[in-house]
């Protein structure tokens, strides 16, 4: 064999493994990618359920044609009254974080009996149920 034979061939053979350590290093390279940390994307909060709550009940009690008397939004009372009908709607917030909402009618008996049922009815359309 001659030099130049021999010297080709180690030619060609650094060539080679010059070129198989820069593959096996860009392989590694690219499994060590990091990926950057996560922006401060706005998130949106909607509506609490409170205030969802109380939007529907006071929205319930017009929609039934029952006159506002009062409403206190923090402490979470709403009375009206309707044809000598008193009724009042009461939101709370419980413990767990549900919102309570109870309906009550006051008035002669045999007077507008559904009064409640009616104004449940309509929050819960309101709520979208």
């Amino acid at each position: 064999m001659s030099d130049t034979y021999i010297s080709r061939i180690r030619r060609r053979a650094g060539l080679l493994s010059l070129g198989m350590s820069s593959l096996l290093f860009l392989v590694i390279l690219a499994g060590c990618y990091v990926y950057p940390p996560p922006g401060p994307y706005p998130y949106y909060y909607g509506a609490s359920t409170y205030d969802r709550s109380w939007n529907a009940a006071l929205a319930a009690m017009q929609d039934v044609g029952v006159s506002m008397v009062s409403s206190d939004r923090n402490g979470g009372v709403i009375t009206g009254i309707k044809d000598g009908v008193d009724t009042s709607i009461t939101i709370s917030t419980q413990a767990d974080g549900q919102v309570r909402v109870v309906f009550n009618s006051r008035g002669p008996s045999g007077q507008d009996p559904g009064l409640s049922n009616r104004i449940y009815q309509a929050y819960e359309r309101r709520m979208g149920r």
